[in-house]
């Protein structure tokens, strides 16, 4: 089963959460604090696997989480890193935030990776909260929560030269005289209902990869038909055949079908207008079709190549498919835009800003976010660890500039609190 697009659910691993521990050995007094850290959660990463064709094991499994790290310990032993995940996916895959669309990443090489969500980072045991003035914190810090996103997946073919037309034109007959490919093919429409691939041999070394994309109807960049679900496998092509039935049967006019594609195939995209585009004129082999091929050139008004074919027969192939052979030497490939992982670093506490939500005050900043997701706040040190933290980077001050009041709520990320003044500010 061919699927171009899917829709999944990718949660990283949670960090594990720091330990709270002192040592307890004989002969040792004033052991110290001892609690490890927790263990990094596991990523989730995208890998392009050139022996992928479709996206159709994500029908079946929509939402993958990582591992989480394991907590940290006594005796300073910190806590093992969660399992990372790897999702293979087809040579192709464009990958995008749901909702917004945002386009992070476009993996066309076989084995480019990309990783889309980043573990949580491993809580600190009390052991790293010890300082002259606290000799032994009875606090430690949880495991940040991990990344979780909505993507979608959309795979476009990786070919050199596209197929198009209408249903019934001759298409899937065509790539299988001129490749390996076989597609299902009969006399009725949308015969073709996945885009087929082929490899063309044109010589000793000289090959492209042609595309057979399913049959196009008026109306198709607004949804009509099937065609709509792969025009974009025609964005990445280099070179277009538009494949007419030149034989008139069934009342069918070629020019009008000839323009209504390029009609359809610039309303979804202007640059595939002006892609270089060869006219195969199909079933020559039938009658009135030579007065119909003279009707096309005209149509044609010398801005396409026009090449009189039978796909069934084999006439005019070998003079088509070096034409497109020699066209595609002439074109350069596009490179895929790189994306680059942003390295993990500790986000800086003392950016932020506060804003107002109607009668709460929002404290906004990844550092400080983070910080106050990964302390215990039912542990009344811990609490007042993060009080301190917040007087010293300067919040309190940023919040009471604001005209904040004693009772009024602050939100700082998923957390929510009611302000009160600080005794030791």
């Amino acid at each position: 089963m061919f699927k171009d697009y899917a829709k999944i659910n990718v949660r990283a691993g949670d960090g594990g959460n720091g330990c709270v521990a002192f040592r307890r050995e004989k002969y040792v007094p004033y052991g110290g604090p001892s609690g490890g850290d927790g263990g990094r959660g596991g990523h989730i990463t995208l890998r392009a696997d050139g022996g992928l064709r479709t996206l159709v094991d994500f029908r079946y499994r929509t939402h993958y989480k990582a591992g989480r790290g394991v907590h940290g310990q006594g005796k300073n032993m910190h806590g093992r890193k969660g399992d990372d995940l790897v999702l293979r996916v087809p040579v192709g895959t464009e990958v995008r935030r749901a909702g917004d669309r945002t386009l992070l990443a476009d993996l066309r090489a076989d084995g480019q990776e990309y990783r889309v969500v980043r573990g949580g980072r491993g809580g600190r045991g009390n052991a790293r909260f010890a300082t002259a003035n606290r000799k032994a914190p009875s606090f430690a810090e949880k495991g940040e929560p991990g990344e979780e996103f909505w993507l979608e997946l959309e795979l476009k073919l990786l070919a050199d030269v596209g197929l198009v037309g209408f249903p019934n034109a001759g298409k899937s007959t065509l790539i299988s005289k001129v490749s390996a490919a076989r597609p299902k093919i009969a006399d009725y429409p949308f015969t073709t209902l996945e885009p087929h691939l082929g490899v063309v041999r044109v010589g000793e070394g000289a090959h492209f990869v042609l595309a057979d994309i399913p049959g196009l109807i008026e109306g198709a960049h607004q949804g009509a038909g099937l065609g709509h679900r792969f025009l974009r496998h025609v964005e990445r092509t280099r070179v277009l055949i538009h494949v007419v039935d030149v034989s008139g049967r069934e009342g069918r006019d070629p020019v009008a079908d000839f323009e209504t594609i390029n009609r359809e195939l610039a309303a979804y995209d202007p640059r595939l207008a002006a892609r270089p585009q060869l006219v195969a004129a199909n079933k020559i082999d039938l009658p009135e079709a030579r007065e119909n091929v003279r009707r096309l050139v005209e149509a044609a008004g010398g801005r396409y190549e026009v090449f009189e074919i039978s796909a069934l027969t084999g006439e005019g192939l070998d003079r088509l498919v070096y034409r497109a052979y020699r066209l595609l030497g002439t074109i350069p490939v596009e490179t895929a835009p790189a994306f680059v992982v942003p390295e993990e670093r500790e986000a800086d506490g003392s950016l932020f800003l506060v804003v107002r939500d109607g009668d709460t005050y929002v404290v906004e900043g990844e550092g400080i976010e983070r910080r106050v997701a990964m302390a215990d706040l039912d542990n009344p040190e811990a609490v007042h660890h993060l009080q301190q933290l917040l007087v010293r980077i300067g919040v309190e001050d940023a919040l009471r500039a604001e005209g904040i009041r004693t009772g009024d709520n602050v939100r700082i990320g998923r957390f929510e609190f009611e302000y009160g003044e600080n005794p030791t500010g």
